[in-house]
């Protein structure tokens, strides 16, 4: 067959082929004009990018595109932000100069400052410019001034060139909100301290949750490595989640192998706040486990050899190893029955108690003011300071409980259990509980 009589093929299998076998023209003969090739796989894909890019670019459905140039400048304005710049002033009186700091001319800096004053009494003021960030060889623009205390309440400033003095006053109210945090942990070989710092606890909370527990626990004898403790402390923020004060602790809880406690602290109507168990009782007793905190158990009760007088006798007491000058407490409420020196007890102090107990406290350095003979003292009052006077032989507190006039170990008192709250008392009590506890539920989450 000749080739100008060759069917052109649609399998792209033979194009190559076919490319081949076509005649050449005659000598003057016209060039034939021949059907456009289909493009294969390899061409559409070389098409396809630019074209996607040509149809990114058409305008929506229903609207007109604006004539498009080459040559035309692509210019982008570039986006203004908004900042914010903040110090803490000591006084009103400095807020003009701040404002000059930020670019607002002295007139007006002098008449925000006019504005405010009259609106916040002395004392430190946070100052929170907002402003506008100018471009290349134009100044940043203050929109507005928020000047306010600690607990949020002062005055908003904003620029307004409709009014007569340039600005628009607003007051704000003040905002604060309690945050609940939870931090738990196990107790290390060092001690409670040591334990909860690595917990993540404020220190400052941690002399709290020694004393919420001090009917309950000896620290130095009753706890060990791996006991769990848990405290939940609230801590009062502004609206810009600034700290105000320090943080209270709400919950406390222990938990050792023999036992485990878990208080709450609540403020009945009318009394002070103290520490409850989950039903309602107060943990308050006649007498507290220990009169000192942090302290260490040098020598227990009983039958020993004396280290001064070399022979055997009855140790009447406890002693505690603390630093000369470490607080000591009232184990109960009473009356003080001596305050003064003695040659073998030192400056001691002894309180009479209800219901027979007898509390004697020997080698203060000093007693705290107030404490004399015949005065009455509150349990957990400080009466005096430890030391080493009279026959010690170093700083600690020797500490003696007695019962309708005989001696028994401090660490074995039973005393009965707290007042128990009842009626409305109870019923808010309640709901401070479970408040309580569905803030603690989802720090757990």
């Amino acid at each position: 067959m000749p080739a100008e009589d060759v069917p052109l093929s649609f399998d792209p299998r033979h194009w190559a082929g076919e490319a081949t076998v076509l005649p050449s023209p005659a000598p003057g003969s016209a060039v034939p004009r021949r059907r456009p090739m289909l493009l294969g796989g390899a061409g559409l894909l070389l098409l396809a990018a630019p074209i996607a890019a040509w149809i990114g670019r058409l305008p929506p459905q229903g609207t007109i595109a604006p004539p498009f140039r080459a040559d035309a400048p692509r210019v982008q304005t570039p986006p203004r932000d908004v900042i914010e710049r903040s110090t803490t002033l000591p006084g009103v009186g400095d807020l003009a100069a701040f404002l000059r700091a930020q670019g607002v001319a002295t007139p007006a800096a002098a008449t925000a400052q006019s504005l405010v004053m009259p609106q916040l009494a002395d004392g430190p003021v946070t100052a929170i410019a907002s402003l506008r960030v100018g471009g290349p060889g134009t100044p940043d623009e203050v929109l507005q001034v928020r000047v306010t205390r600690a607990d949020s309440s002062g005055v908003l400033l904003a620029h307004d060139d409709t009014t007569a003095q340039g600005w628009r006053v607003e007051p704000l109210a003040r905002s604060v909100v309690a945050r609940l945090t939870v931090a738990r942990g196990e107790m290390n070989a060092d001690s409670l301290y040591a334990s909860a710092v690595a917990a993540g606890v404020d220190e400052s909370l941690i002399p709290d949750f020694a004393q919420a527990f001090v009917y309950d626990f000896d620290f130095q004898r009753e706890i060990h490595p791996g006991d769990v403790f848990e405290m939940a402390a609230e801590q009062t923020v502004n609206a810009d989640g600034q700290p105000l004060g320090v943080p209270t602790l709400v919950y406390a809880a222990f938990i050792t192998a023999e036992k485990s406690r878990a208080l709450y602290r609540f403020a009945p109507p009318g009394a002070q706040p103290g520490w409850y168990d989950g039903n309602g009782r107060s943990i308050v007793r006649s007498l507290m486990r220990t009169p000192v905190e942090g302290a260490r158990v040098s020598s227990t009760f009983g039958w020993r050899v004396h280290p001064v007088l070399g022979f055997r006798k009855l140790h009447n007491g406890i002693d505690f190893a603390v630093p000369s000058g470490t607080p000591v407490y009232a184990a109960g409420a009473g009356t003080v029955v001596a305050a003064h020196f003695s040659a073998t007890a030192g400056n001691m102090v002894i309180l009479q108690h209800d219901k027979g107990y007898l509390t004697k406290y020997f080698h203060f350095t000093r007693f705290a003011p107030g404490v004399t003979e015949g005065g009455h003292v509150a349990q957990g009052q400080e009466i005096g300071l430890s030391g080493t006077t009279g026959r010690s032989t170093g700083p600690h507190l020797h500490y003696e409980v007695h019962l309708n006039g005989a001696a028994i170990d401090p660490m074995s008192v039973k005393t009965e259990d707290g007042v128990a709250l009842t009626g409305g008392a109870l019923d808010a009590f309640r709901r401070e509980r479970d408040r309580i506890d569905v803030a603690r539920a989802a720090h757990a989450r």
